[in-house]
């Protein structure tokens, strides 16, 4: 069980890695690529592995079936709201200082990051825990596949945050560590909700929900404003749908 927990965390180390590969940072047309297929990967995701579990957790409730995935999925874009306005951050698309704080702006940049990972790891975690608690909504194989998925996702995103940071002159294993660091909230916030598995397993649609909403927020807040502003927002577009079918793929294929 630990090693899926652990996949979406090594594809952001893999993408901050880019870093000894690369002089400089990222150009534009290779971030909105970036950008663009990890919102698809995370769309797809969010409906896939986490949405349509939820409603087939629901079906007995006949026409009331959608109402727990609509309050998670209300709930989860309410939490990312909060924590997204209380944690000094800067949006991925911002060259600004951001929020007023007396934090760097590097500092700022790999929060922004942490945040986005934060409804991943849960979604894994809920995802696992649902496994191994013998949902039958919920496979071996539904759960590795959304991992893989977050994985390929979080694959640009470490790149996004560790290229920005060495073409402002940090070294490349301090920009290096900082990918990895935005990314170990992964695994523990999906331990973390295995762990409480006992209180949420009873209300598995409300979470699977509350962490499909929260990932919602993160592409339409931060993600798809990245990939559609300035030149070039066709390739963000033709990514974002090669990110969605490969996830759709992936969790159609193995789930």
């Amino acid at each position: 069980m630990w090693q899926i927990l652990i996949i979406p965390f090594l594809g952001t180390s893999l993408g901050a890695a880019c870093v000894f590969f690369f002089k400089k940072g990222v150009g534009e047309r290779l971030q909105k690529s970036f950008t663009g297929f990890a919102s698809g990967v995370m769309v797809a995701a969010s409906f896939f592995s986490l949405i349509l579990p939820a409603l087939d957790q629901t079906k007995d409730m006949g026409r009331l079936g959608f109402v727990p995935p609509a309050i998670g999925f209300a709930l989860g874009m309410l939490f990312l709201l909060v924590l997204d306005m209380l944690i000094p951050h800067m949006h991925l698309d911002s060259s600004e200082e951001g929020v007023e704080s007396g934090l760097k702006r590097t500092t700022k940049l790999v929060l922004a990051v942490t945040l986005h990972n934060i409804p991943e790891g849960m979604a894994v975690g809920i995802v696992c825990a649902g496994w191994m608690y013998g949902d039958e909504k919920v496979s071996f194989m539904g759960a590795l596949s959304l991992a893989i998925g977050i994985a390929i996702q979080n694959f640009p995103e470490g790149a996004i945050i560790s290229m920005p940071l060495l073409a402002e002159g940090e070294s490349k294993g301090k920009t290096f560590l900082y990918g990895v660091l935005s990314g170990i909230v992964e695994p523990i916030g999906a331990l973390l909700v295995i762990l409480a598995s006992g209180v949420f397993i009873p209300v598995m649609p409300y979470f699977l929900s509350f962490a499909a909403g929260a990932m919602i927020y993160v592409v339409v807040e931060e993600l798809i404003p990245e990939m559609s502003e300035g030149k070039h927002s066709n390739i963000g577009t033709v990514c974002f749908a090669a990110g969605f079918v490969l996830m759709m793929a992936l969790d159609v294929g193995l789930g």
